[in-house]
């Protein structure tokens, strides 16, 4: 095994979800509108918080780098996936591969920083309101956000130069949608003790403890609602932290219950069916899920509208 020589340079096999027939239309037709809406819903949320002063706050800041992440999610991930089930070219380079991983990385730590984000802001401002504007100001925010940023860049590239280090000399073959950090690990031919290792550690800070950390933010915000006289007043104050809430949940619950666990000896079958609910369908709801019930976002919607329709 130590003499194997790592002949990735020729690509791997992403063999995707199996389908024939009308089944494979359907799923492109299932995957492209996902694509088509988490792409344009995303991006139309961060264009509507850039232009709208009444969306320069704290809450919209982060949400506008929420979907930004989100919209490169789905860009690195989709369109692959989009292409090897229409036409079932399923080849994929060795860097592309490699690329792939990283932005898949990136994001998905990105993202759950940027969540930890809301949730400190969402804190503040029910825990704290009275020092919300001087804790929250926009050198804070921007700090914030930037170390979300640099600590995803730093921990994806350390995951994918550990991953691009490793020999595949006895398959090619990718039991999964994309490059995914688990399914590369499993066909590696060299030793992956310390790239498991680290993705261990890396379970446990940026999944775990960070889950933990939202949660028991959220516990205080009940401690300090509960507390309010009124359950109109109740319903109001919790009301601002129902998306975020559903936001933490949806993209959560598959992740924890797909690397919260021991290696497994094989590819599971049900694992690129859990990993599309965060890859895909949590960045299709999310636009959704923020806007539907915010009357804000939907007020800047209707103005715009209202303003082009009067040219």
């Amino acid at each position: 095994m130590d003499q194997c020589q790592n002949n990735t340079i020729q690509g791997f096999y992403i063999m995707g979800f199996t389908a024939s027939g009308t089944a494979t239309y359907l799923k492109f037709t299932g995957f492209l509108l996902m694509y088509v809406i988490a792409l344009t819903g995303n991006m139309l949320i961060a264009l509507l918080v850039c232009k709208a002063p009444q969306l320069h706050t704290p809450m919209y800041f982060f949400l506008s780098n929420l979907s930004i992440i989100d919209a490169t999610y789905v860009s690195a991930i989709l369109p692959k996936l989009l292409s090897l089930t229409l036409t079932d070219y399923r080849e994929i380079s060795f860097t592309g591969c490699i690329t792939q991983l990283y932005f898949f990385v990136f994001c998905a730590d990105a993202e759950i920083c940027i969540l930890i984000c809301m949730a400190y802001d969402r804190y503040v401002a029910i825990c704290s309101p009275l020092h919300y504007s001087m804790t929250m100001r926009k050198s804070v925010c921007a700090m914030m956000s930037g170390c979300s940023f640099v600590a995803s860049v730093l921990n994806s590239l350390l995951l994918t130069l550990l991953t691009s280090t490793l020999s595949f000399c006895s398959s090619h073959n990718i039991s999964h949608f994309f490059c995914e950090i688990r399914s590369l690990m499993l066909l590696a031919s060299s030793e992956t003790t310390s790239t498991e290792m680290v993705l261990f550690v890396e379970d446990i800070c940026f999944i775990f403890f960070t889950f933990v950390i939202i949660m028991v933010s959220y516990v205080c915000i009940i401690y300090n609602v509960l507390k309010i006289p009124s359950s109109a007043g109740r319903l109001k104050t919790f009301s601002c932290c129902t998306s975020h809430l559903i936001n933490v949940i949806l993209f959560y619950a598959p992740i924890i219950l797909l690397y919260i666990k021991p290696r497994p000896n094989d590819s599971k079958e049900e694992d690129p069916l859990v990993s599309l609910l965060y890859v895909a369908v949590v960045p299709t709801l999310n636009p959704f899920v923020y806007t539907l019930r915010n009357k804000e976002v939907i007020g800047v919607i209707v103005r715009i509208t209202k303003i082009k329709s009067s040219r």
